[in-house]
């Protein structure tokens, strides 16, 4: 007995001994040192996240930006087309007035006389005599009129790029801040790929020493000894009449004078109006951020203003009662057509689409 109580504690010193020499192979790491690792990771995941979020959102205000510049391209093209045809009015008004000028000169007075003297009878007589007064001042009236309409066509195209300036300059702010965005979050994320592979050898590293401390009381059972403190932790729209007035004023504002050019884009907002991607209110539609370039250049505030024709205000009614243009039944979207090369359907110079 006293040989094999001195075996017995001879192979205990020999076991806590191996114990302490495979124990050693193994680095030391605390629970706090995980820990520390994992709240890097979390905090990096983290900071990764609202990164991502923050690109995310700039890109959908890059995408904004591009698509109100796409729509001010439109709208300059079309007020270039205006200004044409304002120049080409002017210019024939120019003509038509110098040629009766020159009529006038070339055949004196003797003709105006002759018209005033065939007069029948003192009424007669007296609407001639107003008729020559009133031929110059008509043409200098319709010639300053044209004027005008040139003046404003033209203020207006100046308003609208200096508008695209503005939006250009705010997509190239935006696109700097999304690099820099990038820039950042490729360092997190290779600062989270480090912080990750750390973690991932301290928890080899800790599954490691705790299975060797497993194989070493293993062994100590096998000897006669025995631990047990170790544990193993691991249709009809509901409209009001401020709405009908607000929707006849920016179908005024974006379509010709004709029942289908206004149904067309009637159909497109209430489109909106109806799916779950945009607002589900009229007002909501019409005012959404960088839509419709009436809104912000002041266009439509003008129109409600003096308000909208009958026409308008008919169709807008009848779309709010359920009219819908069949060929554009299916759109969310329209730009002018002199301004695009999109596939589409061309209803009174504006193309309709369905996706942007």
């Amino acid at each position: 007995m006293k040989f094999c109580k001195k075996r017995w504690l001879k192979s205990g010193i020999i076991l806590v001994s191996s114990l302490g020499i495979v124990l050693s192979v193994f680095p030391s790491f605390a629970d706090d040192n995980i820990d520390n690792l994992q709240g890097q990771t979390s905090a990096l995941e983290s900071e990764l996240d609202g990164i991502n979020k923050d690109i995310l959102s700039l890109s959908d205000e890059i995408s904004t930006t591009e698509m109100q510049v796409e729509i001010l391209n439109g709208e300059i093209a079309r007020t270039s087309d205006d200004l044409v045809e304002a120049e080409k009015n002017e210019n024939e008004q120019y003509e038509n007035m110098k040629s009766r000028i020159k009529y006038m000169y070339e055949h004196g007075n003797a003709t105006l006389l002759e018209m005033l003297f065939s007069a029948e009878n003192m009424a007669d007589f007296i609407n001639k005599a107003d008729f020559i007064e009133n031929l110059s001042e008509y043409d200098k009236t319709a010639l300053d009129d044209l004027k005008e309409i040139y003046k404003n066509i033209e203020d207006q195209k100046n308003t609208l790029e200096t508008q695209q300036d503005s939006l250009l300059d705010l997509k190239d702010e935006l696109k700097k801040k999304q690099a820099e965005l990038q820039a950042k979050a490729k360092e997190t994320s290779t600062n989270l790929t480090d912080v990750q592979a750390k973690l991932e050898k301290a928890k080899a590293e800790e599954a490691a020493r705790i299975e060797a401390e497993r194989l070493a009381q293993l062994q100590a059972q096998q000897n006669g000894g025995y631990d047990d403190t170790i544990t193993n932790n691991g249709g009809h729209i509901d409209a009001s009449t401020t709405d009908v007035k607000l929707l006849a004023a920016i179908l005024q504002c974006e379509a010709h004078q004709d029942y289908d050019s206004l149904l067309a884009v009637a159909t497109v907002i209430l489109n909106r109006v109806e799916s779950p991607r945009f607002p589900n209110s009229i007002s909501g539609v019409i005012y959404a951020s960088g839509q419709f370039e009436p809104v912000w250049t002041g266009r439509l505030d003008s129109v409600l203003a003096k308000g909208p024709t009958s026409l308008s205000i008919q169709v807008a009614e009848d779309a709010i009662n359920g009219a819908r243009l069949a060929a554009v039944a299916d759109c969310y979207y329209f730009l002018y057509a002199g301004s695009t090369n999109r596939p589409g359907v061309n209803i009174g110079n504006n193309l309709f689409f369905p996706s942007w």
